[in-house]
């Protein structure tokens, strides 16, 4: 062996060493989890619900910090570019993956600068509009986009979101011509689609059927192969005539790439445990979503294959 790779060698035994006896003392202060859109939504729903048993299991204490904007670039590259020591941790969902194919200029290499963690959860959508735009369903609303031409708005919780993006396969399937309004996260956009200042969105089930229960809103269609409990009563858009019509999004922990192996497997192994109580799967299956906690080897090559909306 040379002297050069002697060096080497030991250099990333050191390296080693020191991940290891950083994951021994691990944890011993608080611990940051980024969520990388506002309030309210799926994404922050799943990393408090999951983070705060994770949080609990490891006697730790998580602060849950909200940093929207830039479909969620500004919250991950945070995440990405803070110390390796395994006291910053970050969700992401479907978008994640879309931004790298749509976004050139990403400041951060979405599988090299990225410790993924698990997969939390999938969910289907769902496409809702305000009370005063005259359509009830899927037929209804196409006949009135194609008799108005860009008159329609469409919300979303971000450029490239999977909200976003299964309303552009929508649109691209039966041929309209509808607005685009992005917003920093669901919880404006859906106030907005209450309000009537939009018309249409799709969204994950959980914050929208509230609004529907509550009449404040309707439901059009799910995007799923079949009816949720859910969503009780809303039928499926395939079955209103647009054949295998399916679109979703997800939801997973990451890391900063280089964060000690035995903290980002002690965090999977604690959600994958929480996901798995009956209670917690029962409490998002109600808001029509699936828990699934895998290993990190599992979500990455998961994240591989996953650069569009779950169909």
């Amino acid at each position: 062996m040379t002297i050069a790779r002697r060096s080497l060698a030991a250099l990333a035994f050191s390296l080693a060493l020191a991940g290891s006896a950083a994951a021994q003392g691990w944890p011993n202060k608080p611990i940051r989890m980024v969520v990388p859109y506002t309030p309210g939504g799926y994404t922050d729903l799943m990393a408090r619900l999951v983070g705060q048993k994770v949080a609990d299991a490891l006697g730790a204490t998580i602060v849950f910090e909200n940093k929207p904007g830039a479909n969620a670039i500004i919250g991950t590259d945070a995440v990405v570019k803070a110390a390796p020591d395994g006291y910053t941790f970050g969700t992401v969902i479907a978008a994640h993956a879309v931004n790298a194919t749509l976004n050139p200029k990403l400041p951060y290499d979405t599988m090299k600068d990225v410790s993924y963690v698990t997969l939390m959860s999938v969910a289907p959508l769902i496409l809702i509009a305000n009370n005063a735009l005259p359509a009830n369903n899927i037929k209804e609303l196409v006949a009135l986009a194609k008799a108005k031409p860009g008159a329609l708005n469409f919300a979303s919780s971000g450029v490239g979101a999977a909200a976003h993006l299964t309303m552009e396969m929508f649109k691209a399937r039966m041929g309209l011509d509808m607005v685009h309004v992005p917003y920093k996260g669901t919880a404006g956009a859906l106030q907005d689609v209450v309000a009537g200042n939009i018309n249409v969105m799709f969204d994950i089930v959980g914050p929208l059927m509230p609004q529907v229960k509550a009449g404040n809103a309707k439901a059009l269609g799910l995007a799923a192969k079949e009816p949720i409990p859910a969503a009780p009563g809303v039928p499926t858009i395939a079955e209103q005539g647009v054949p295998d019509f399916v679109s979703g999004t997800w939801a997973g922990i990451i890391a900063p790439a280089g964060t000690p192996k035995e903290i980002v497997e002690r965090v999977a192994a604690e959600a994958k445990k929480a996901l798995a109580d009956p209670v917690m799967r029962e409490k998002l299956a109600e808001q029509g979503i699936v828990a699934v906690g895998n290993t990190p080897d599992e979500f990455r090559a998961f994240r591989r294959r996953g650069d569009r909306p779950l169909g």
